[in-house]
């Protein structure tokens, strides 16, 4: 297979954009709640949580965007999650089992002893999912106990169209000490033949305890959207375009991706080639979509997906937008990323089913990368804004998209995102050509680059702008987030919660200075009148 152009999935019509949601100016944070202070390992739905919220509110800011926040496996990746629906765990606050009476507060003490500077996931997964199952397990003893996350038989209920495939699933990966799903007896290898499987009922009793750590999980973060919606607040969460090969979701629907029939192994799989990431491209190893089987029930798994992702999130960001119109197609035993081609995607005929079951969904296209035309026109059929990002944008000439002089009002504008360096790491490593064209086209000296970039994208005419907390806190490479690329040592960094106390005491009167002066009001923006 080669990588000789980039077909259009299908013509893309000049017609009325389907999406025009972005009718204000906003400014927000990207903080990932695990990165958030706390005692227990990683952050938590606890009071730093409402703290950020605070924090956002002071400062004038509308948003909190997030990373993913499925349940993590190998790699710790939010964007390989064992699940496209289920809540991370990790990210439930014990206080309120203590309180509950079923932990107590000296079952909490191991988890004090992990690191408050970076998360430990390995030590997350021995200390705190076994805390998990004991809580279900007191709770059991009373399920009639009085928790403040509503009914746990109503929760089922309402989460049925996912929920029980997934507790199943993950109560088969315990069983089975871990291994991916296509090692599994032939018997319990779909949920299909599951479902006939005497092992569905042995571990029918672990499968209710997934079943009651998603309900926690659901009960807390309903609590922090709640004040954040007092606040006047809105979460952007962010969907993977693909799901993780070892997930519930191919485990339970094999039939929606190209797998090969007698091994259960993707034929195919994801990733990108060679760009300003890597050299030899980016292999995800996801399975691809078959998008025929999708198309012939209109799309309903993506469906599912989305009003999921929408009960958990105001506004949702698709990630690698671009495969909607084509995708990277590597064969399964490629050593790289760089044999591949690309391949037809659902095209505008999937946005447009999207615009027929959620009128109102909020989307933002992650576009970045270079772009074929097909891309763009889908984009600009889609009407959905896209990205742009300053550390993109200098040591080229004047032509370069992510200028803040080419920037368009639909669209958000990021100094970096959770792929980048912080801006101050960013400007430490780049070539001094970059460096010049910086200082040059903002008229600065270069001393105070991570606020220079904030100045910069708060007078953007993007009408949202999103900072990365590190960049707030002035941070550098040491704060990074995620190094495409590289399988291990992402995602684990945090903040103190001094840091974020100094930077409210400090700048948030600026930051909603800022935010006053350009517009980022959240107010809908209206056309001038005729005097």
């Amino acid at each position: 297979m080669s990588a000789v152009k980039s077909p259009s999935a299908k013509p893309v019509r000049a017609t009325p954009p389907l999406f025009n949601w972005l009718d204000h100016r906003a400014a927000g944070v990207l903080a990932h709640p695990t990165s958030l202070p706390g005692a227990f390992g990683i952050g938590t739905f606890d009071t730093a949580a409402y703290a950020l919220l605070d924090f956002l509110a002071a400062a004038g800011m509308k948003y909190w965007q997030v990373c993913p926040l499925g349940p993590t496996g190998f790699g710790d990746s939010p964007y390989q999650c064992f699940s496209s629906f289920a809540g991370n765990p990790y990210l439930i606050d014990p206080a309120p089992l203590v309180s509950a009476r079923l932990l107590t507060t000296d079952s909490l003490a191991p988890l004090r002893t992990l690191s408050a500077e970076r998360v430990d996931f390995g030590g997350l997964y021995r200390l705190k999912l076994p805390l998990l199952f004991s809580a279900y397990s007191n709770w059991r003893k009373d399920p009639k106990r009085a928790l403040p996350y509503g009914d746990f038989a109503a929760f089922r209920e309402e989460q049925s169209g996912w929920l029980p495939s997934y507790a199943l699933f993950s109560a088969l990966k315990d069983h089975f000490d871990g291994r991916p799903w296509w090692e599994w007896p032939a018997d319990v290898r779909s949920l299909a033949a599951a479902e006939n499987s005497p092992l569905r009922q042995q571990v029918a009793t672990r499968a209710e305890a997934y079943a009651f750590i998603q309900y926690l999980f659901f009960g807390q973060w309903a609590q922090v959207r709640a004040h954040a919606a007092k606040l006047g607040v809105g979460i952007i969460g962010d969907t993977p375009i693909f799901a993780a090969p070892d997930s519930a979701d191919v485990w339970a629907s094999p039939q929606l991706f190209q797998l090969d029939p007698k091994t259960a192994r993707p034929t195919f799989v994801a990733g990108v080639p060679p760009d300003y990431f890597s050299t030899d491209g980016q292999l995800w190893g996801n399975p691809l979509y078959q998008w025929p089987a999708h198309a012939s029930d209109g799309y309903a798994w993506w469906l599912a997906r989305l009003r999921a992702n929408f009960n958990l999130c105001d506004v949702i960001r698709i990630d690698h937008f671009r495969g909607f119109d084509t995708y990277w197609a590597i064969p399964a035993s490629a050593l790289t990323a760089r044999t591949g081609s690309w391949e037809p995607g659902p095209g505008l005929e999937f946005f447009r089913a999207i615009r027929a079951a959620l009128p109102g969904a909020k989307l933002i296209a992650e576009d970045l990368g270079e772009l074929m035309p097909s891309v763009v026109a889908l984009h600009e059929a889609t009407g959905l804004p896209g990205m742009v990002i300053f550390q993109f944008a200098f040591g080229a000439d004047a032509k370069n998209l992510y200028l803040p002089h080419n920037h368009r009002a639909n669209s958000v504008v990021y100094p970096g995102t959770h792929d980048n360096d912080t801006t101050l790491g960013w400007y430490a490593t780049t070539d001094e050509k970059s460096r010049d064209h910086v200082r040059r086209y903002l008229r600065v000296n270069g001393r105070e680059v991570g606020w220079d970039f904030i100045r910069a994208a708060y007078t953007s005419v993007a009408n949202l702008a999103v900072i990365p907390l590190q960049d707030l806190l002035s941070l550098g490479s040491e704060a990074r987030f995620n190094t495409p690329g590289q399988s291990q040592g992402n995602w684990s960094w945090r903040y103190r919660p001094e840091q974020l106390r100094v930077l409210h005491e400090n700048s948030a009167a600026y930051l909603r200075e800022l935010a006053e002066l350009s517009g980022r009001d959240g107010v809908p923006l209206t056309a001038p009148t005729k005097s």
